[in-house]
C-alpha cells in the first residue's frame, strides 16, 4: 500500500481565497461556482460592470445562494487597464492580506477578414489577453506569495484557448490576432512557472475549445452552428460547465501542487481532428 497523505482533501479547496476575472458569466462563472462547491472560503468575482443580465451583481447573487459556507464578493474592474488592476488589488487587500488562487479568465476576441483588420481590434485583444494577464499576475504576485508554501503553493490559472496552439479560423471569419494573443498566454504561463515557482506560486494554462457562451456563440453560428461543430468533435459534443469545473478545481487543489507550466486542453480532442480547415 502506498502512503498517500490526506487523500480526502486532495481535490478540496477548503479555506482558500480565490479571484476569478471575467467571473460573471460563462467559463468564469462555472469556475467560481466550482470553487465554492469545492470548499473555498471566498471567491472574488471581477468583471467590467455590476449591472445587467451578465453583470457582477446577478452572478454574486446566484453564487451566494449555493448551499455552501463560502461566499462570493463582486468587484467591478477593467483588467485591460493597469490602474484598474492596481485598484482591484487594493480592494482585495481591504479584507484579505493574501490570495491563494488567481484565475485570469477575462478575455476579448475580434474576427474578420485579414486585409481590412482595424488596428483598434488588435489593440483591444492584446491589451486584455496579454498585457492584462501579465499585469494581473505581476501585481497580485505579492499576495499570492504570502499564501503559498513549499507543500501547498498558490496558483495562477490562465484561461487561454486551443486557438493558442492551432490555426483554427482564417479567411472571412479569421481570428488571427486572437489566436496570437492566446499563444502568447501559453508562453507567458511557462515563463511565470519558472519565474514564480521559487516563490511558491505555480502557473498553468487551461485551453478550452468551444463552450456555448456569449463570447463563442457568434463564431459557432458563423462556422455552421452547434450541431455541425458537435458532429466534427471526436466526443460528438461541445463543452459543458462540468468539463471546465473539473479541470479548474484540479489545478487549484492539492492534487496539482507539483504541476507547473502545463497547458491542459479541454476540447474533446477536436484540435487533432483532420479536415476542419476545408470547411471554413
Amino acid at each position: 500500500m502506498s502512503d498517500i497523505k490526506n487523500f480526502d482533501r486532495m481535490f478540496r479547496l477548503n479555506g482558500k481565497v480565490a479571484l476569478v476575472t471575467g467571473g460573471s458569466r460563462g467559463l468564469g462563472l462555472h469556475t467560481a461556482t466550482a470553487f465554492l462547491l469545492a470548499g473555498a472560503k471566498k471567491v472574488f468575482v471581477s468583471a467590467r460592470k455590476n449591472e445587467g443580465e451578465q453583470g457582477i451583481d446577478q452572478a454574486v447573487e446566484k453564487l451566494n445562494k449555493l448551499p455552501v459556507s463560502g461566499k462570493a464578493v463582486g468587484i467591478a474592474s477593467n483588467v485591460a487597464d493597469t490602474d484598474a488592476i492596481e485598484r482591484l488589488v487594493k480592494e482585495v487587500q481591504k479584507t484579505d492580506e493574501k490570495l491563494d488562487i488567481l484565475v485570469c479568465n477575462a478575455g476579448a476576441t475580434w474576427g474578420g477578414p485579414f486585409d481590412p483588420t482595424p488596428d483598434w481590434g488588435t489593440q483591444k485583444v492584446l491589451d486584455l489577453n496579454v498585457r492584462g494577464v501579465f499585469n494581473l499576475t505581476r501585481l497580485f504576485a505579492p499576495l499570492l506569495e504570502k499564501a503559498g508554501t513549499r507543500t501547498d503553493p498558490s496558483r495562477i490559472i490562465i484561461v487561454s484557448s486551443t486557438a493558442g496552439t492551432t490555426v483554427p479560423h482564417v479567411g472571412e471569419h479569421g481570428t488571427i490576432m486572437y489566436s496570437v494573443s492566446k499563444a502568447a498566454a501559453h508562453h507567458l504561463s511557462r515563463q511565470l512557472a519558472v519565474e514564480l515557482g521559487p516563490r511558491n506560486i505555480t502557473t498553468n494554462t487551461v485551453a478550452p475549445g468551444f463552450f456555448p457562451s456569449k463570447l463563442a456563440n457568434g463564431l459557432i453560428e458563423n462556422l455552421g452552428g452547434q450541431k455541425s461543430l458537435e458532429d466534427h468533435n471526436p466526443r460528438k459534443r461541445l463543452g459543458e460547465p462540468e468539463d471546465i469545473a473539473g479541470v479548474m478545481v484540479y489545478l487549484a487543489s492539492p492534487a496539482a501542487s507539483y504541476v507547473n507550466g502545463e497547458d491542459i486542453a479541454v476540447d474533446g480532442g477536436v484540435r487533432y481532428a483532420a479536415g476542419r480547415q476545408s470547411k471554413l
